[in-house]
């Protein structure tokens, strides 16, 4: 394992699923992109032709060092990018941030044959747990900040998620459950031990 694939595994699996889930040799549109990390990865393994969208100065800077080609664009806007124009659509743990999750999807399967997200469950047990017992919004490793200075303003769990999809028109090609330690209970039941979810889409 080379050492930026160890630093995605160590730091974020779920990027490390969707680079293993992409063909060589693609045409890649990363939404919400932040340093460009997956792309470089993905360029190095894979030789795609990628693309990072981001609305952060800072990320965008961090991109171009990283040798990434990046544009600024705000996600809660119609996207500059034709019909069709890209084989694959990512957006990792970004989908609960938007205003209307529901309108970047539509965008994302309008511009990609097939789009690949990593979503945040509000369903996971620890989160549960502290709303039951605690009373309070959750404060997890998936869902770090406090109720009022998170940048989460849509939460939902898995089920939520595959009914969203269901409403767009969405096929569900590979639903990847990813657990803390074990996918053993991740994959038994998704919705109640996986604190973050690898879907990959397609038009119905």
């Amino acid at each position: 394992m080379n050492k930026l694939r160890q630093e995605l595994f160590d730091t974020r699996k779920d990027l490390a699923v969707i680079a293993d889930r992409i063909p060589e040799g693609v045409k890649i549109l990363d939404l919400g992109c932040g340093n460009g990390i997956l792309l470089k990865l993905l360029s190095e393994e894979k030789n795609v032709n990628g693309l990072g969208v981001e609305v952060s100065q800072n990320k965008i800077i961090e991109c171009v060092g990283n040798g990434v080609p990046v544009i600024h664009a705000d996600l809660n806007t119609k996207l500059p990018f034709k019909d069709h124009s890209f084989d694959y659509v990512l957006l990792s743990q970004t989908l609960q941030a938007v205003d209307r999750p529901d309108l970047l999807l539509q965008e994302m399967i309008r511009i990609g044959e097939r789009i690949i997200i990593s979503f945040i469950n509000f369903g996971f047990y620890k989160a549960r747990f502290q709303l039951l017992f605690h009373g309070r919004m959750p404060v997890t490793e998936t869902l770090p900040s406090t109720w009022y200075n998170t940048e989460n303003i849509h939460l939902a769990t898995i089920l939520d998620f595959r009914n969203l999809c269901i409403k767009q028109g969405l096929r569900i090609v590979k639903e990847i459950p990813i657990g803390q330690s074990s996918n053993f209970f991740a994959k038994l039941n998704p919705n109640l031990f996986a604190p973050t979810c690898v879907f990959v889409l397609e038009k119905a």
